[in-house]
C-alpha cells in the first residue's frame, strides 16, 4: 500500500524547474498552489516567489556538503511534499535543489501536498500535515530510507518558543522565522540532511 502511494506520487511529481514554473504561472494569476485559493495564501505565494528567486541566486553549498554529495554512491530519490504558499518550503526547496544538482545520485521530485493526501498522512509531524516534508527513498526499491522536515532544528525551536510565549504564530512570529532563515543561509538544512545521508 505504502509503495503504491509512493509510486503514484513519483509518477505525478514535478521536477524543481516544473514546480517553479507552475508556482510562477499561478502567482501571475493571483493564485497559490493547493486546494485553498484564499487571498492570504495567494499573498504568501507571491512573497515566496520573490524569496525563491533571491535564494536561487544567493544560496551556496559548503565544501563539505559538496564533497560528501559527490562521493555518495547511493542512488536516492528525494520526494518532497510542498505548496507555493508555504514559507518554510520557499526557504528549503532552493537548498534541496542546489544539493541535488551537486550530486549525480540524487533525483529531486516535488509533489503538492493537497493533491497527495495519502502520502502526507504517512508523514505527519505530531499529527499535523506540516510541510515541506522530505522523504528519502532508495531509488531501486523505493523503500523509505529517512524523512526530514518541516524545518531545521533551530527554526523549529524558534517557533516552539514563540508559540509558548504568544500562544500562536502570528505575522510577527512568521517574520522572526524568515529572519532566522535569512541569517542561517541554508547551512542548517545542508548539515542536517548531510547527517542523514551519512547514515546509509
Amino acid at each position: 500500500m505504502m509503495k503504491e502511494i509512493i509510486q503514484n506520487a513519483i509518477q505525478n511529481s514535478f521536477s524543481y524547474a516544473e514546480y517553479r514554473k507552475l508556482a510562477s504561472d499561478l502567482v501571475a494569476q493571483g493564485k497559490p498552489t493547493g486546494h485553498d485559493l484564499s487571498e492570504a495564501l495567494a499573498h504568501y505565494a507571491e512573497l515566496n516567489e520573490t524569496r525563491m528567486n533571491r535564494l536561487e541566486k544567493t544560496i551556496t553549498l559548503t565544501d563539505a556538503v559538496i564533497q560528501t554529495l559527490q562521493n555518495s554512491s547511493k542512488n536516492v530519490i528525494w520526494l518532497v511534499l510542498a505548496e507555493s504558499w508555504c514559507g518554510d518550503a520557499a526557504q528549503i526547496l532552493p537548498v534541496l535543489n542546489k544539493m541535488s544538482e551537486a550530486s549525480n545520485t540524487i533525483q529531486l521530485n516535488i509533489v503538492l501536498r493537497d493533491d497527495h493526501d495519502a502520502l502526507m498522512q504517512l508523514f505527519l509531524t505530531n499529527g499535523a500535515k506540516s510541510i515541506p516534508k522530505l522523504i528519502i527513498l532508495d531509488a531501486q526499491t523505493l523503500n523509505v530510507v529517512a524523512d526530514w522536515g518541516p524545518r531545521p532544528l533551530g527554526a523549529k525551536q524558534l517557533i516552539e518558543e514563540y508559540k509558548a510565549t504568544h500562544g500562536v504564530v502570528d505575522e510577527t512570529g512568521k517574520i522572526e522565522l524568515q529572519k532566522w532563515y535569512l541569517h542561517d543561509k541554508g547551512i542548517s538544512i545542508q548539515q542536517e540532511i548531510l547527517e542523514i545521508m551519512r547514515q546509509f
